[in-house]
């Protein structure tokens, strides 16, 4: 994985084999691994169709994560409102633990036992955080932990835990079987191998699209059936930010996704054309972080209220210029002292389309 350049594929693309090095580095056993399967970000849909399509493939690439990282026990941590997904894995799972592909002696290979347990997600958007997983299979309530310590050194359970989303899983095998330089060949150097895109608003043909790193923007549009009228494109979705029509022939990698001041997040791409009231959109933005807020930190759940109370005046009409000031003073508060992502992306995409596209509010 470390060959490969592979990188996470769920948002905060962390070098895959250095958190897998990292894991299996540590002498507290045992070791746990979490496939995070819960794919509650606005606009996702990537992570259901690798399940469904493939669920013994999700399977396998966590037990080769497990026997690479130490792993005795794997928990798959699915959306809840995935049931097709759930009975598919449930049935793999079953046939895997029949055939000898999970459970004690894996494959005959002595010394090497390991078994997946799936558990479902209630509908938190927290539980997305990878330290909110472990909170809600530990059985207690979905909120994010303090790092450091990290998950690699103190995760589920109090011991080191590799957590991989479905798709980073998904790219483990053809690694395997095509080896590093195939994969590197893919790509950029930076950005090595293909990415998801799941393409959604206004377009003829919403969907998911697999597109190698480099391809810009513009290419993935076309695939989708192209845009007549064009206002802009989230990337990353809510966490995410807005792209002009002028920046579609942005290369889709990492690094050109920093350089312009955005990020390809877990591959959202929602298109809004010159129909979408976008003020009514940032609300509905807004309204959706309030609602998910965990609560825990102060700057998260009174800024989040607070955002979303100075977008209903100024969409209403009803406020005055002190109520961006107060967006902008609110946002950066939540964004500096936020526990987790959720606080800290909560007022990206507000901000960046009152800067970016010059939204008048």
């Amino acid at each position: 994985m470390t060959d490969a350049k592979l990188m996470g594929r769920g948002g905060a693309a962390f070098p895959t084999g250095r958190k897998w090095a990292a894991t299996a580095g540590q002498p507290v056993r045992p070791h746990y691994l979490v496939c995070n399967a819960d794919e509650s970000e606005p606009g996702t849909f990537k992570d259901r169709v690798l399940m469904e399509g493939d669920p013994f493939g999700v399977i396998e690439a966590m037990t080769v994560a497990a026997y690479a990282t130490g792993c005795t026990r794997g928990y798959l941590y699915i959306r809840g409102e995935y049931p097709r997904a759930f009975s598919l894995l449930r049935n793999a799972i079953a046939v895997c633990r029949e055939r000898g592909f999970l459970g004690p002696s894996v494959m005959g290979q002595p010394g090497f036992d390991f078994d997946i347990e799936i558990r479902r997600g209630a509908g938190a958007y927290i539980c997305g955080e990878e330290t909110a997983i472990f909170n809600s299979i530990e059985g207690f309530r979905g909120e994010p932990r303090s790092k450091p310590p990290f998950p690699v050194e103190k995760g589920l359970f109090g011991r080191p835990t590799v957590v991989n989303n479905v798709e980073t899983l998904a790219n483990v095998l053809l690694i395997l079987t095509e080896g590093c330089e195939a994969f590197q060949q893919v790509g950029t150097a930076g950005s090595t191998g293909s990415k998801l895109f799941c393409v959604s608003g206004t377009v003829p043909k919403p969907g998911v699209y697999e597109v190698p790193f480099g391809a810009t923007l513009r290419e993935l549009l076309e695939l989708a059936g192209g845009v007549d009228d064009l206002r802009a494109v989230l990337l990353g979705g809510a966490a995410g930010g807005f792209l002009r029509p002028d920046e579609i022939d942005l290369p889709l990698t990492m690094e050109d996704a920093r350089t312009a001041g955005t990020t390809l997040g877990s591959g959202v791409v929602l298109v809004l054309d010159g129909t979408v009231d976008v003020g009514g959109f940032l609300l509905r933005i807004a309204e959706f972080f309030r609602d998910e807020s965990c609560g825990q930190c102060v700057p998260c759940r009174i800024g989040t209220v607070r955002q979303e109370e100075a977008l209903h005046r100024i969409v209403q009409r009803k406020g005055d210029a002190q109520d961006l000031v107060l967006l902008r003073d609110v946002g950066q508060v939540m964004r500096d002292s936020s526990i987790c992502g959720l606080g800290q992306t909560a007022w990206n995409a507000i901000e960046s389309a009152i800067d970016r596209l010059g939204v008048q509010l």
